[in-house]
């Protein structure tokens, strides 16, 4: 059984960067779009809260970069889930003023250039046993 809870916040940007996490959020899709501007957008499971004792808070979410550039990266297995690890903002290594978003997970990694992030969460988190959503309670795939 899950329990639905609500969350003061529901869209998130780089000046939230701080004091988010994405740690064991699981990717279930990317897509990269360019109308009307070029967008890479995940669509993923954020983990808000919680833990294994009491259950973790999980919301079916998108995050978008507009405008990236210089993708790179590789994965390993992808027959294993795609759960992120960590997302490192780093500085420019040249004069253009966007950082790398360096996103890592247990068996891939990638950068992208861009300026910054939007991330919206498209339900409420539900308390689920692991850190990831069923097909069902998040709808399938979506951005």
């Amino acid at each position: 059984m899950t329990v639905t809870a609500q969350l003061d916040q529901t869209t998130w940007t780089e000046a939230d960067y701080p004091r988010m996490g994405w740690h064991d959020s699981r990717v279930h899709a990317f897509s990269l779009t360019g109308e009307p501007q070029v967008r890479l957008l995940l669509d993923l499971d954020y983990v808000t809260g919680g833990g294994p004792a009491e259950g973790f808070l999980v919301a079916p979410a998108t995050l978008v970069f507009d405008e990236p550039w210089g993708l790179a990266g590789g994965f390993g297995p992808l027959a294993e889930p795609l759960d992120i690890a960590d997302i490192h903002r780093l500085p420019s290594p040249d004069q253009h003023p966007a950082p790398v978003w360096h996103i890592e997970g247990h068996n891939f990694a990638f950068e992208v250039r861009a300026t910054g992030y939007r991330q919206f969460l498209r339900r409420p988190p539900l308390r689920v046993p692991v850190p990831a959503l069923t097909w069902d309670e998040r709808g399938g795939v979506s951005f």
